[in-house]
C-alpha cells in the first residue's frame, strides 16, 4: 500500500519576499505563505494579490513550490470574500492550498476542483480515520496535530494511501494548546488566535492577585523556576532526520513565517545540510547542528516525537539570542564584498558569512568604506552599503553576523 518512493521535501516559511528569497537560495523545495486575509499569522507582512504573483514567478523560476495557507477558522461573513480570494490566488500559480476548515475545504473542491489541498495541523489529525476520509474527498498531503509521536506517525503511514504524503513541523516555536487551537488570546484581549492574531499570553509572566489586595502580586512558582507556566520550549529535531525518515514524513517543515530572513536563510541551510546528510546515510557536520543555536529560539526540546512531553520554559518569555545579523550580502567581486547594513557593526570585529551549503567562514572586518570609498569606522545606519575586503567570493543573499557582547 506504502510502496511510493517520493524525495523529502524541505519547507520554509516566508512571511514577505524577502524571508522567500531567503528561503529559496539557501535549499528549500517549497515555501508556505499567505494572503493578506485566511492565514494564520496576521503579524507578518503576507502577500497581496501583486505580490503572490511575484512570489510565485521567483519561487516557480527556482524550482521552489509555493503552498498558501488558507488556514484560519472561518466566520460567516468571512464566506462572503473568500471565493473571489481563492481564485485569485490560484490564478497567481501557486502550488497548494493549506486548508483546516472543512467548509473551506468543500468550497474550494467546487470552484477550483484542479486544486491540490493539503490539510493543516490546525485540523488535528491524530488517525488514519481522519486522514483516509480527508484523502476521500480530495486531499493529498495531510499535516498531522503535532502531538502525535514518531511510533504513530509510523502507524499513519502504514494505514494511509500510499499517493497520501506526510507533512510534519520539525523546527521552531510550540504552541500550548492541542494542534494550535487555544482560546486564550480571545478571552484575555479580544485578539482570535484562530484567525491568526494570538497575542501569545501563554509567553506572558504571571502571578496571583488577592481582590482585596489590588497592585499586590503574588508570585506563581514551580521549584522555583519562575512564572511562566504557560511559555512551550521550541522544537527542535535537526538530530533526529533519520528517525522521521524512517516513520515515513515527506515535508520537512520549519515554522517561523514571524521570524526573520535571517532565521529563515540559518535554518532551511542547516536542514537542508542534514537532510541532504540524511539521505546519503551519514551524519551531518558539527556546525551543522549548531547552527540551531546561532538563531533566537527559546530553550529546545523534540516535542511529542519520542513519547515524552516537550516541557516548559519557566525561567522567562523570551529568547536566548547570542548572534545577530549585521549584514546582507548584495555582491562581491575582485576582493571587495559589497552589503547592506542590518545592525551596527565595527571596523575591526570578527563577523561570520553565512551562506548557502557551505560552513560559515570567519572575517576580519577592515578597511571597510561607504558607496563613495569613503573610509567608516562603524556601520552605524540602516540599509548603509559598505564595501568590506573579503579574499573568499561570497554569492547574493549571503548574511553576515556576529556575536552578540
Amino acid at each position: 500500500m506504502n510502496e511510493i518512493k517520493r524525495k523529502p521535501e524541505l519547507l520554509a516559511p516566508a512571511g514577505d519576499m524577502e524571508r522567500l528569497k531567503a528561503a529559496v537560495r539557501f535549499g528549500a523545495d517549497a515555501v508556505y505563505l499567505a494572503g493578506k486575509s485566511f492565514g494564520m499569522r496576521t503579524a507578518c507582512h503576507n502577500f497581496g494579490p501583486e505580490e503572490m504573483r511575484e512570489a510565485v514567478a521567483y519561487a516557480h523560476a527556482h524550482g521552489v513550490k509555493v503552498y498558501v495557507t488558507c488556514n484560519v477558522v472561518p466566520h460567516p461573513d468571512d464566506f462572503e470574500a473568500l471565493p473571489e480570494f481563492l481564485q485569485e490566488t490560484w490564478a497567481a500559480g501557486v502550488d497548494a492550498f493549506i486548508v483546516s476548515d472543512l467548509g473551506v475545504f468543500r468550497l474550494i473542491r467546487r470552484i477550483l476542483p484542479e486544486a491540490e489541498l493539503h490539510v493543516s495541523t490546525q485540523a488535528g489529525v491524530t488517525n488514519a480515520e481522519s486522514a483516509n476520509l480527508f484523502y476521500e474527498l480530495g486531499a493529498r498531503r495531510i499535516v498531522p496535530a503535532r502531538e502525535l509521536s514518531l511510533r504513530e506517525l509510523a502507524l499513519l503511514r502504514r494505514d494511509i494511501p500510499a499517493d497520501m504524503e506526510i507533512e510534519a513541523f520539525v523546527h521552531g516555536a510550540m504552541c500550548v494548546s492541542f494542534s494550535g487551537r487555544c482560546l486564550l488570546s480571545s478571552y484575555l484581549t479580544g485578539r482570535d488566535s484562530n484567525r491568526g492574531d494570538c497575542a501569545q499570553p501563554c509567553r506572558w509572566k504571571y502571578a496571583l492577585m488577592e481582590e482585596k489586595r489590588p497592585g499586590e502580586y503574588f508570585p506563581i512558582t514551580e521549584d522555583d523556576r519562575g512564572a511562566y507556566i504557560l511559555n512551550s520550549r521550541d522544537m527542535c529535531m535537526i538530530q533526529h532526520i533519520p528517525e522521521l525518515l524512517a516513520a515515513g514524513v515527506t515535508s520537512f517543515k520549519i515554522e517561523g513565517r514571524a521570524k526573520s530572513a535571517y532565521y529563515v536563510a540559518t535554518m532551511v541551510n542547516a536542514y537542508r545540510m542534514a537532510l541532504d546528510a540524511a539521505l546519503e546515510g551519514r551524519q551531518p557536520e558539527p556546525w551543522v547542528l549548531d547552527e540551531v543555536n546561532k538563531i533566537s529560539h527559546r530553550d529546545y526540546s523534540t516535542g511529542f516525537f519520542f513519547d515524552t512531553e516537550p516541557g516548559q520554559f519557566y525561567a522567562n518569555g523570551g529568547y536566548i539570542r547570542s548572534y545577530e545579523v549585521c549584514a546582507a550580502v548584495l555582491g562581491w567581486q575582485d576582493g571587495i564584498l559589497t552589503a547592506a547594513q542590518r545592525n551596527r557593526f565595527f571596523e575591526g570585529d570578527t563577523v561570520e558569512i553565512v551562506a548557502p551549503g557551505v560552513k560559515p567562514v570567519e572575517l576580519k572586518v577592515t578597511g571597510m568604506t561607504d558607496i563613495n570609498g569613503e573610509p567608516v569606522p562603524s556601520a552605524k545606519h540602516a540599509e548603509m552599503v559598505l564595501r568590506i575586503p573579503c579574499d573568499t567570493p561570497v554569492p547574493e543573499g549571503a548574511l553576515i553576523r556576529k556575536l552578540k557582547p
